[in-house]
C-alpha cells in the first residue's frame, strides 16, 4: 500500500519470541470484517439489479425492456448508464479514497482509519437501504466506496503489522478470505430476498450490509493500534507497551529495536514514489502491477457482478462477447477449423488476412 508506512521489520525474516495471545486473534478477526464488508459491497449490486421492484422503482426503462422481450439480448435490456453508475460508482469512490486514505494511515494511524471506514460504511448502507431516488443510491454507494478505499488500506496493513511473524501470512489472508466469504453471504440473501413479496426485498440485501459495517466500526475501537505505527508517530513508549501486550512476553526488545530502526530509515526517504521506479525495485514493482493486471483480465469481476442477472447463459456470453473478440476470430477459430479438418494454408492465406511470418 503507497504511503501507507512500514508494515514489517526489514530484518529478512528474522523470528522474535511471541506468543498468539487472544488480542491478536480478536483483533486480526474484527479488523478482516473489512474484507467483508467489500465482499458483500461487490456481491450485492448484482443480485440488486436482477430484482423486479428495484428496476421498477429506479430504472423503469431497464424493467421495460425485461418485460416486453422485444430484445433477445439480455446485454442490451441492462445497458443503461444510471444503472452502470450505480455499480462503478463504489469503485471509482473507492480508487480516489485510497489516495486520502494512505495520508491517513500514515498519520493518524490504522486504527483511526479503520474507525473511518466503518463510519463511511454505515452512512452509506443507510442511504442505500432508505433511497427513494437514484440519487440516494448513488452517494450511498460513493460513501461504501469511500469505506472501501480506506478499509483496503488501513486492514491488510493492520492485520501484517500486528501479527507474529511465523503466523502473519496466515492472518493477513483473513482479509481476503473475508472478502470471498462477503461475496457468499451476498448471493445467498439476494437469493432469499427476492422471493419477498411486497417489493421491499431489496432494503433488505442492502441494509444488511450493515453488520458488519457495525462490527468494523466497534472493532476499531476495541483494538489496539499497532506498535509500528505509534513508533512511526513518535509514540516510543507506547508502542513498546502495545508490543509487549500482544506478543505477551516481556521479551520485546530485539523486535522493538528493530521497528524503531525500521522507522528511522522508512522517513529517510524523501521521494518514494520516485524510488518505486529505481533500477533495483523493478521487479518488485512488475510483480505487484501484474498481478492486479492479470486479476482483472481473468473477468471474474464481470462474473461478480452480472452472474445473478436473469436468463444470461454462458453460451450468450460465448457468442455475443467473446467470439467477437480479435483474439477468438484470429487465433481460436483457426485452431477450431484445423481440428475439424477444415485445412490451414500456410502461405499467406490464413483467415482474417494475417499471416503471422509478416510479424518476423
Amino acid at each position: 500500500m503507497a504511503g501507507g508506512g512500514f508494515a514489517a521489520p526489514a530484518g529478512g525474516g528474522t523470528h522474535f519470541e511471541a506468543k498468539i495471545t487472544p488480542i491478536v486473534i480478536i483483533s486480526c478477526i474484527m479488523a478482516a470484517t473489512g474484507g467483508l464488508m467489500f465482499g458483500y459491497d461487490v456481491g450485492v449490486s448484482g443480485g440488486v439489479t436482477s430484482m423486479d421492484h428495484f428496476l421498477k422503482k429506479f430504472f423503469p426503462t431497464v424493467y421495460r425492456r425485461t418485460q416486453e422481450g422485444e430484445l433477445d439480448s439480455n446485454y442490451c435490456k441492462y445497458d443503461n448508464q444510471g444503472l452502470q453508475l450505480f455499480t462503478s460508482s463504489l469503485y471509482l469512490a473507492g480508487l480516489t479514497a485510497t489516495f486520502f486514505a494512505s495520508y491517513t494511515t500514515r498519520q493518524l494511524g490504522r486504527k483511526l482509519t479503520m474507525l473511518i471506514a466503518g463510519v463511511f460504511f454505515i452512512f452509506g448502507v443507510i442511504l442505500n437501504a432508505s433511497a427513494v431516488n437514484i440519487e440516494m443510491l448513488i452517494i450511498g454507494r460513493i460513501l461504501l466506496g469511500c469505506g472501501v478505499g480506506f478499509a483496503n488500506q488501513a486492514v491488510p496493513l493492520f492485520l501484517s503489522e500486528i501479527a507474529p511473524t511465523r503466523i502473519r501470512g496466515g492472518l493477513n489472508i483473513l482479509f481476503q478470505l473475508n472478502v470471498t466469504i462477503g461475496i457468499l453471504f451476498a448471493n445467498l440473501v439476494n437469493y432469499g430476498t427476492a422471493k419477498i413479496k411486497g417489493g421491499w426485498g431489496w432494503r433488505l440485501s442492502l441494509g444488511l450490509a450493515g453488520i458488519p459495517a457495525v462490527l468494523l466500526t466497534v472493532g476499531s475501537l476495541l483494538v489496539v493500534d499497532t506498535p509500528n505505527s505509534l513508533i512511526e508517530r513518535g509514540r516510543l513508549e507506547e508502542g513498546k507497551e502495545v508490543l509487549r501486550k500482544i506478543r505477551g512476553t516481556d521479551k520485546i526488545e530485539p523486535e522493538f529495536l528493530e521497528l524503531v530502526e525500521a522507522s528511522r530509515v522508512a522517513k529517510q526517504v524523501k521521494h518514494p514514489f520516485r524510488n518505486l521506479l529505481k533500477r533495483r525495485n523493478r521487479p518488485q514493482l512488475v510483480i505487484a502491477m501484474a498481478l492486479q493486471i492479470f486479476q482483472q483480465f481473468t473477468g471474474i469481476n464481470a462474473i461478480m457482478f452480472y452472474a445473478p442477472t436473469k436468463n444470461v447463459p454462458i453460451e450468450e456470453m460465448t457468442e455475443k462477447v467473446w467470439k467477437q473478440h480479435w483474439l477468438w476470430k484470429r487465433y481460436i477459430d483457426e485452431e477450431e477449423e484445423r481440428e475439424n479438418g477444415g485445412g490451414y494454408e500456410l502461405e499467406n492465406k490464413h483467415r482474417n488476412g494475417f499471416d503471422p511470418a509478416s510479424k518476423l
